[in-house]
């Protein structure tokens, strides 16, 4: 992927543009401090030669554009410090299809679905992973019961109003209809969305209860990572975590985490900065003991246990709101999954 960090000039001020080659087809985009607001489709436009702006929204409207690591919309008006991601070497036909794979389905109403997302689940489709998602899963379920999505944000994302990584288990929600969508979406907005996961984590926090609070944006020596930035960081987003230890063993410990806010890779950043790594996290050194007097005891026990845990021991276990339309409190809960709690059993 090519980086570019420069500011858009107004093309009636200055006819000598910075034009980007079409051969390079991955961009990321640092906004400067620019004057004027300008939507995210003309912005990224200006500086990709051969690349209309109809070619543009439809990478939107894809899932290929993020902003911040978050998807958004056309519309979406860029501001200074945005980070921008964009990938146009996707097919230029690519359908996304109905696939029968099974769904664990929580709670559904007329207006909404809570699904519990296994580990290793890829939520939308996207280069390389046009199949196996949850939205697969998702539009062929709807298709069955002959049900309607949410179609905000394009018709590929089906209904699903916010994220959990592919290698997160836990609760997720999906929209029925584009009212009980932008409902929910705000909801998230306002960070009135009740979120609580569960985490293993290496070694012991000195302090058993507390909160996180710093500043979050791509990391610049790797930018499919996220790193805690300086205070004064305008490129930076704030992140909350709480924290609570539930329990501790030799060398790891059981966390819940509830999330003030919800930026990318946020929960595993945090315990990652606090030398607390989650388990099993190979992208922010979850494979590798932290904060550990390492014996040889240990050092097989380690072994064995993240033979158990390919991944990131991480779960989005609680998830509450308000119901769109019938305005009651909704609480979800979902139990560890099986890899999880086989580690804790071994424990």
């Amino acid at each position: 992927m090519a980086h570019f960090y420069f500011e858009q000039r107004n093309k009636r001020e200055n006819s000598n543009v910075p034009h980007l080659s079409p051969m390079e087809k991955n961009y990321t985009f640092l906004v400067p401090q620019i004057l004027t607001k300008q939507r995210i489709d003309k912005y990224i436009a200006n500086f990709i030669e051969n690349a209309s702006r109809t070619k543009v929204q439809k990478a939107i409207d894809l899932g290929y554009v993020s902003v911040n690591g978050d998807l958004v919309k056309s519309n979406y008006l860029v501001k200074p410090g945005d980070e921008i991601e964009i990938e146009l070497d996707y097919p230029d036909k690519q359908e996304v299809v109905a696939e029968n794979i099974p769904l664990d389905i929580v709670f559904e109403d007329d207006y909404l679905m809570i699904i519990n997302k296994p580990p290793g689940m890829v939520v939308h489709p996207a280069y390389k992973n046009y199949s196996g998602t949850l939205v697969n899963a998702i539009m062929y379920y709807s298709e069955q019961k002959k049900d309607s999505l949410s179609s905000l944000n394009g018709f590929e994302r089906a209904g699903i109003v916010h994220r959990l990584d592919k290698d997160t288990s836990g609760l997720i929600v999906i929209a029925k209809d584009e009212v009980t969508h932008r409902k929910l979406s705000e909801q998230f907005f306002h960070h009135t969305i009740q979120r609580e996961y569960n985490a293993v984590i290496w070694g012991k926090l000195k302090s058993k209860k507390g909160e996180i609070t710093n500043r979050l944006g791509r990391d610049k020596r790797d930018r499919k990572k996220v790193a805690v930035l300086k205070d004064n960081d305008e490129n930076g987003k704030i992140a909350i975590t709480k924290y609570e230890v539930l329990k501790e063993f030799e060398f790891l410990s059981l966390i819940k985490l509830n999330l003030q806010t919800g930026r990318t890779h946020q929960i595993r950043v945090h315990m990652a900065h606090k030398g607390h790594p989650v388990f099993g996290d190979e992208t922010y050194g979850g494979r590798d003991p932290h904060s550990v007097n390492l014996t040889s005891n240990i050092k097989a026990q380690t072994k064995n246990l993240l033979e158990l845990m390919p991944r990131q021991a991480l779960h989005a276990r609680l998830l509450g709101f308000i119901h769109p339309v019938s305005k009651k409190e909704m609480l979800f809960e979902s139990e560890l999954p099986e890899d999880m709690q086989s580690v804790l059993d071994k424990l």
